[in-house]
């Protein structure tokens, strides 16, 4: 398959545009009370929040906290996942897509519980025992957006698929291989959330769990045929 430039758009990539785009915006022109809820419902809880609900587990991804955080999400997904959309076609791209939201999902929810079992003893302590733990509060309290999970499981795809494509980022002058730059991103993202900063309000656990889930995926799609490097 060759990618030119003259090439549309692919329709999951297309619509996950819209989606998201569209619902920013709604965001922006809701007034503040009604946007902030529209976030609560959407954004994603813990298990044992109960705010949670099961469809958080795919909703969350289309709320995004600025413009910058769309973005660079929307263009990890113009980048990555069409070259991936036009390979996959769109059917198994969307399933791609979808098991890394919830995959990313379900990882910081098993960071979490080790998190909250190791502070209080039990998994969900909800109405069980008086959280005391700060780190188990902010557990509580606390919503993820955005789709930057599963933008990061594209990236870990393209580097499985196509491992010595020379990509250029931003502040450095010189090409960097996909698989290099997803090996990079990956140790960056878990030593940042093993760091866990009182300042750094980022779901990197949730970034980890989009990569292995991504690569999971593509190495059992690809187990048994050896003909998909690029």
């Amino acid at each position: 398959m060759r990618f030119g430039q003259s090439e549309p758009l692919p329709p999951i990539c297309k619509n996950l545009l819209f989606i998201n785009i569209g619902v920013f915006v709604m965001t922006l022109v809701l007034n503040q009370r009604l946007s902030s809820e529209i976030i609560n419902l959407l954004g994603l809880h813990y298990l044992d929040s109960p705010n949670f609900r099961p469809f958080q587990l795919f909703s969350y991804q289309f709320i995004h906290s600025g413009p910058m955080h769309l973005i660079f999400n929307m263009f990890g997904l113009y980048i990555f996942g069409s070259r991936l959309e036009y390979i996959w076609g769109a059917q198994k791209f969307l399933f791609f897509y979808l098991f890394c939201v919830a995959g990313s999902a379900l990882f910081m929810f098993i960071v979490n519980g080790i998190i909250v079992y190791k502070a209080t003893g039990f998994l969900m302590p909800h109405g069980k025992v008086v959280i005391e733990s700060y780190q188990v509060l902010q557990i509580y309290n606390s919503v993820t957006i955005g789709a930057s999970g599963a933008i990061v499981a594209l990236l870990a795809a393209f580097a499985r698929l196509f491992p010595n494509t020379e990509m250029y980022i931003m502040l450095i002058p010189i090409p960097v291989k996909a698989k290099y730059l997803a090996i990079g991103y990956g140790i960056i993202e878990l030593y940042l959330g093993i760091a866990n900063r009182d300042s750094d309000n980022v779901a990197h656990f949730g970034h980890v769990g989009g990569l292995l889930f991504g690569l999971l995926l593509v190495w059992y799609w690809n187990k048994t045929n050896r003909n998909t490097f690029y």
